[in-house]
């Protein structure tokens, strides 16, 4: 029987363990035992695409030289969710808003206004992100002075965030203005974000694991939805901790609503707003 029609093979639960401590070694991801059925539907359609016929082989093929690395990419592009859309979950971007207003108001805007999206998948959180902070300089008849620093694991993802390119289902979450000022109809159902916009942005792959090696230089704002649900909790806490370092003074960290409830920080005071869930650096 051709392979490509053949049921996949079970993923033993030894097997499944010796994926999952190949996922949290290079990407900090840690998965439960719920989801072997996801890592062996996943695992298995691309091994069908290759022609391998046994997990152990398979594993070998990622886990070898150079070429293992560039499989690994494609693989850990698969598991990886990439639930986004632009201005997911308003409440927060609002947050950012409100700070940079703020500054703006009290004559706090001193140089360039830094903000970094982790996990920013296809593009549409660090897009959304430069498009309010663009809004903000822009009312308030500032040239815009401002940078938007967005990394993520997945290759592909960031190949589609720096075309800048979406369809026009992608874009009905934008008000008709932010939809009219922010992007360019392409007249094939896709629309293009505007150059104003898409020059201010810098895409490049990273991993939380590395946060020693990016970004630079210390951020305004550090943004990072639904990420931190992938990882066990003390390596949550690391991470967040890492964040924190990378803050410049009044400095805003905006994490997914309920991700870590209870985290604190010495030098970080919870915004008081129960629909986000925000950090402002006070020290």
């Amino acid at each position: 029987m051709i392979w490509s029609l053949q049921k996949a093979p079970a993923l033993s639960t030894e097997a499944f363990d010796q994926w999952c401590k190949l996922l949290e070694e290079r990407t900090g991801i840690s998965l439960s035992p719920q989801q072997q059925p996801f890592l062996q539907t996943q695992i298995s359609m691309r091994m069908r695409e290759l022609g391998f016929a046994e997990y152990s082989e398979y594993y070998r093929r990622v886990t070898d030289g150079i070429w293992g690395r560039a499989e690994w990419s494609v693989l850990v592009d698969r598991l990886m969710v990439k639930e986004t859309s632009f201005f997911r979950h308003r409440h927060s971007f609002e947050c950012v808003r409100q700070l940079l207003q703020n500054r703006i108001d009290n004559g706090q805007i001193g140089g360039s206004f830094d903000v970094w999206s982790v996990g920013c998948s296809t593009g549409e959180e660090p897009y959304s992100l430069a498009m309010l902070v663009n809004d903000c300089f822009e009312l308030a008849q500032l040239k815009p002075y401002f940078g938007v620093f967005a990394t993520d694991i997945s290759m592909p993802a960031l190949s589609k965030a720096r075309s800048g390119v979406y369809s026009e289902r992608k874009l009905e979450p934008l008000s008709s203005h932010e939809k009219l000022r922010y992007f360019r109809d392409l007249g094939d159902g896709n629309y293009k974000v505007a150059d104003k916009l898409q020059d201010r942005l810098c895409f490049s792959q990273g991993s939380v694991l590395e946060l020693k090696s990016m970004p630079v230089e210390k951020m305004d704002v550090i943004f990072c939805q639904n990420l931190l649900i992938y990882f066990r909790r003390w390596r949550r806490r690391e991470i967040l901790q890492g964040f924190a370092d990378r803050l410049k003074p009044n400095g805003m960290l905006v994490i997914g609503l309920g991700e870590t409830p209870d985290w604190k920080h010495p030098q970080l005071a919870r915004v008081r707003d129960e629909r986000v869930q925000a950090y402002r650096r006070i020290g």
